[in-house]
């Protein structure tokens, strides 16, 4: 009987993300996801789920936060207001590898209505295995917080 751990993942979306949401929680099945909503396609307010994703992670009761909206602009917003939270917005998986290895990104954001959900796919396991580079961005990371 195996007593490893999944990493655990928080995911949250608005109705424009909606869609996206569903497709990476069924897609994350070699992690532990908690969905913060939405539920539906019907229009939604994102901070109403920003918040709680990006409060998740802060806690460290999650290691790595999921958002996805249409432009993925305003839940990138809204996470980065929470102290040591640093939300990437990706629309190309080079863009993942560099938001985690020079950024020490821990929150993934997902503009739905510019990437396919095949790249969706890519950027989120690409973020979610690609580790901190550290070193000279150590410095440059702990900066970001005031």
């Amino acid at each position: 009987m195996s007593t490893e751990t999944k990493t655990k993942i928080a995911i949250g979306a608005d109705h424009a993300g909606f869609e996206y949401k569903e497709l990476l929680k069924s897609f994350l099945t070699d992690y532990e996801v908690k969905d913060f909503g939405t539920h539906s396609t019907q229009s939604v307010d994102y901070p109403d789920f920003a918040h709680p994703v990006a409060s998740a992670v802060e806690s460290k009761e999650y290691a790595f936060g999921i958002l996805v909206c249409g432009s993925a602009n305003g839940v990138a917003i809204t996470a980065n207001k929470h102290q040591h939270i640093r939300a990437a917005i990706c629309w190309l998986n080079e863009i993942a590898v560099l938001s985690r290895m020079h950024n020490n990104a821990n929150i993934l954001c997902i503009p739905a209505r510019f990437v396919s959900e095949d790249l969706a796919k890519e950027m989120t396991t690409t973020f979610l295995n690609t580790p901190f580079e550290g070193g000279r961005h150590e410095g440059r990371v702990d900066k970001i917080s005031c």
